[in-house]
C-alpha cells in the first residue's frame, strides 16, 4: 500500500508532495503526471506494482498542492526539480515514468542528466506541439486568455478528453478536483512554453533503456509521435494498448503496471 503523503522541500524553495511505496532496496521509479495532474494520477497503478519497485509518485510545481510559483514553467525547470528531488532522497539514479507532459520532463531530464537516468517509461509522449493546428487554436482561443478562477467546465472537458475507457468514478472525481487546483498563470506558462519548445532536442543523446506506451485510441497524441521519438532513442521499445486513449496508466493500469515491471526486470535490473 502507498504510504502517507510526504513533502520534498527543494533548495529553490519549491515544495512538492509525493508518496512512496515498495522495497527501499528495489529499483527506484519516479512517476511524473501530465499537465493539470498530480501524484494521484497514478493511484490506479500503484496497487499493481511489484513490491520490488521502489515507487515515488510526485506532484510537480504548479500542480495540485505543490508550490505555484509565478514563473519557472519550462521543461528545464521541471527537470531541475526532479534532479533536486533525487538529491534530497539520496538517489543517484532512477527510472522515470512520465505521462504526456511528464514524459517531456523525463526526456529533458535524461538528455541533460544522462548519468542519472536508469531507464525511461514514456506514456503518450509528444514529439512536437509547435506544428499542431488544434493546439494552436486552443491556445489562441482559450488558454492564452485564461483568468482565475479557471472555468470548471473547461477543466472537466480537458480531463475527460484524456480517457476513452471508463475509469472508476472516485478516481475521475479526484482527477477533476486536482486539475481545478491549477491556476490560470500555470496553464498559460506551461502551455505557452511547450508551444515554443523543441521537444526533440537532445533525444539522440539518450542511452537509457526506454519504453514508449501509447493507447491506440489516443485523440491527443498520434502514433507518428511515438515512432519519431522511438527512432531518435536507440534501442527503445514500444507497446500499444488497443481500445485505450491518452492515459494507459489510468485506463489499463494492471496491464501498464505489468509492462513497466517486465521492462524494468529485463532491461534495468
Amino acid at each position: 500500500m502507498a504510504s502517507a503523503i510526504k513533502w520534498a522541500d527543494l533548495p529553490n524553495h519549491i515544495r512538492l508532495p509525493y508518496i512512496e511505496q515498495g522495497d527501499s532496496s528495489g529499483v527506484p521509479v519516479v512517476f511524473l503526471h501530465g499537465f493539470a495532474g498530480s501524484w494521484r494520477d497514478f493511484q490506479c497503478v500503484l496497487p499493481h506494482l511489484a513490491a520490488s519497485i521502489h515507487a515515488f509518485a510526485l506532484t510537480q510545481r504548479g500542480h495540485g498542492d505543490a508550490s505555484h510559483p509565478d514563473t519557472g514553467y519550462r521543461l528545464q525547470h521541471f527537470a531541475a526539480d526532479l534532479v533536486a528531488f533525487l538529491d534530497i532522497l539520496d538517489l543517484q539514479k532512477a527510472v522515470v515514468a512520465g505521462h504526456s507532459m511528464g514524459a517531456s520532463v523525463a526526456l529533458r531530464f535524461a538528455s541533460d542528466n544522462s548519468e542519472r537516468a536508469q531507464g525511461l517509461v514514456l506514456v503518450s509522449p509528444r514529439a512536437s506541439m509547435r506544428d499542431r493546428p488544434g493546439l494552436l487554436e486552443l491556445w489562441e482561443s482559450t488558454i492564452s486568455k485564461m483568468t482565475d478562477p479557471v472555468d470548471p467546465g473547461f477543466v472537466k472537458t480537458f480531463v475527460e478528453h484524456t480517457f476513452v475507457r471508463p475509469v472508476p468514478e472516485a478516481f475521475l472525481q479526484t482527477t477533476l478536483h486536482e486539475a481545478q487546483k491549477v491556476p490560470a498563470h500555470v496553464w498559460k506558462s506551461v502551455f505557452g512554453s511547450a508551444l515554443e519548445a523543441d521537444l526533440m532536442a537532445g533525444l539522440d543523446e539518450i542511452r537509457a533503456p526506454t519504453l514508449l506506451a501509447w493507447g491506440a485510441e489516443d485523440a491527443t497524441v498520434p502514433q507518428a509521435d511515438q515512432d519519431t521519438i522511438a527512432a531518435a532513442i536507440g534501442g527503445s521499445q514500444q507497446v500499444i494498448y488497443p481500445g485505450v486513449g491518452h492515459s494507459p496508466h489510468a485506463e489499463a493500469p494492471d496491464r501498464f503496471a505489468a509492462d513497466l515491471v517486465a521492462f524494468i526486470r529485463k532491461h534495468v535490473t
